[in-house]
This record gives structure tokens, sequence and C-alpha cells, in this order.
């Protein structure tokens, strides 16, 4: 009898183990444009960068900071490519502090009416493809561009112009085993519709989002934000999602609610951004929204 007692209680406990849900794991991260001012001061004498990315580096660890979305943009050489020695000495630092690179990302406009410039912007993200592929960084951030001028009720034709570009550059990323990622920068994808009609046409193993929590320009921001976790690669999280300037904070718990129910796993990094009239210290600032995301992530699995 206290055999078959064992027994059901071995087997009763399985099954609820077996009806657990797995945790997803996130890894909170920070973006290197919250430093953008830091990064980009430059030595008047010798036009070096005062804090570099190795400074960063050794700062995230400081504060046990797991990532770093590497911005391209301040990379001393850009939009050129450093070399292969400069960019073999960033991935060593960063491994040597345990800190993974979670992506990197250019400037461009794939929606511009000029075929030139489309075409100067695609052979830039190539090349930082290759880059991104020699750090160890999974993915290249990608912009949309502005509607423009005497397109603003023709959105498909530049929408068309973007696809043929994230198309060539995705296909050349595959090459690399490196992911294409685009953000919704408030430009021509401002609602979760119109990033849809972009991503379900193309190849998601290679492509995906980078989920910006302050740039859907939408009266419940939130409600696209949930639309589009299912197609999330990487994410920018906001200190508004609002966007920048608005007074009212991201509710971090409804954000990180969002999040794990919509069973993101992978890089959650923050992105603070310097607001006209307001102080601003990327140094405190970082950590403390990170505090914040950790806590909401805690009451989100309860």
């Amino acid at each position: 009898m206290r055999l078959y007692l064992l027994f059901f209680v071995i087997f009763f406990q399985t099954i609820i183990g077996f009806g657990q849900k797995k945790q997803n794991q996130i890894i909170l991260s920070v973006n290197a444009y919250s430093f953008s001012d830091v990064l980009s001061a430059r030595e008047p004498r010798d036009k070096q960068q005062v804090f570099s990315y190795f400074n960063l580096l050794d700062w995230c660890a400081s504060q046990n900071i797991k990532a770093l979305d590497a911005t391209a943009y301040f990379f001393p050489t850009y939009p050129e490519v450093p070399s292969d020695e400069y960019l073999e000495k960033f991935k060593n630092h960063a491994k040597k502090l345990g800190i993974a690179i979670s992506g990197t990302g250019v400037r461009n406009n794939f929606a511009s009416p000029d075929p030139k410039v489309r075409e100067k912007d695609v052979m830039l993200t190539k090349a930082w493809i290759v880059a991104a592929s020699k750090i160890g960084a999974p993915m290249v951030r990608v912009f949309d561009g502005a509607i423009p001028k005497g397109y603003e009720n023709n959105w498909e034709e530049p929408a068309q112009w973007m696809l043929d570009c994230y198309k060539e550059c995705a296909e050349f990323g595959a090459k690399y085993g490196v992911k294409l990622g685009i953000q919704n920068h408030g430009d021509m994808l401002k609602t979760a519709e119109q990033c849809k009609y972009i991503l379900d046409r193309l190849d998601k193993k290679w492509v995906g989002l980078i989920l910006d929590t302050g740039n859907f320009k939408t009266t419940d921001p939130y409600k696209d934000i949930a639309e589009m976790v299912p197609y999330a690669i990487n994410w920018q999280i906001k200190e508004s999602v609002f966007g920048i300037g608005s007074s009212i904070k991201t509710d971090y718990n409804k954000l990180m609610k969002i999040v794990v129910d919509g069973g993101y796993q992978g890089y959650l990094p923050v992105e603070t951004l310097v607001v006209r009239g307001r102080p601003y210290d990327p140094f405190n600032q970082v950590p403390a929204m990170l505090k914040e995301m950790e806590e909401a992530i805690k009451k989100a699995r309860k």
C-alpha cells in the first residue's frame, strides 16, 4: 500500500511538472545609443574618442549588464568598418568580460525615391553585416525611412522599395549567419499593421522586428506592441511608449507582462534618450531602468 502511494505521489508530481510553463529566457541589456553623447565626444587635439566602446564594456561589466547592442555609429571609423584587428580586439574584450554583443545597427533610408541612395545604404548594411559576423553579433538593425514627399497617399510604393532592399540585405545576411532586424522607427512604420505588411512579405528565418516600444504612433501603443511580440528578434525599450519627451512614463509592469505572456525569449535592451530641457545621465538612468524592468519581469512571471 505504501509503495502504491509513493508511486502515485511521484506520478502526480511528474504530471504537474510537465504542465508547468517553462520560463522564457530574457536577458536585460543596454543599447549603446543611450550613451550617444559620450561615445560621440572627441578629444580636440587628436580627434580620438574620449569614451570608447572599450570603456562602455568595462562599465557594463561593473553594472553586471550581460549584453550590449553596439550601434555601428560609435565605432571610430563609421560609416567605414573598422579593421579586422580592431573588431577582433573589441570582440575579445567583450568575451573576457562575459558580455554578449546582442546586435549592431546602421543609419539608412530604404524609402528614398532616389535609387542611388537606397543602393548606397544597401551596400552600407552589407558591410556591417560582415562586421557583425566578425564580432559575434547575431543581427544588424536597419531603419525604414521617412515617407517621401508626394507619397503620403501612396504608402505601398515606397514600402515596395523598402521590401526590395530588405530582401537583398537578408539574403546577404543569410550567407554570414546574421539576421536583419527592422526597427519600427516611427517613419514609414508607425503601426503594427504597417510592420506586419512588411514582415509578412519577408523570410522570417533571416528577418525580424527590432520592437521599438516608443515609436508606435497610435492611441494605444501597448496594443501594437502586444501584436508584434511574435515578430520580435530584439527590442528597444524606451522610457515612454508615447515617444521621446512624453511625460507619461512606460508602465513597466504592463509592458513586461506583454513580453512574458507573448513568449519572447532573448535580449531586452533599454535605450534612454536625451530630452531637451531635462537633466540626463545615462550612467544613472540606465541601471535604474533595468532595475525597474527586472522587478516587473518577476511580477509578470508569478
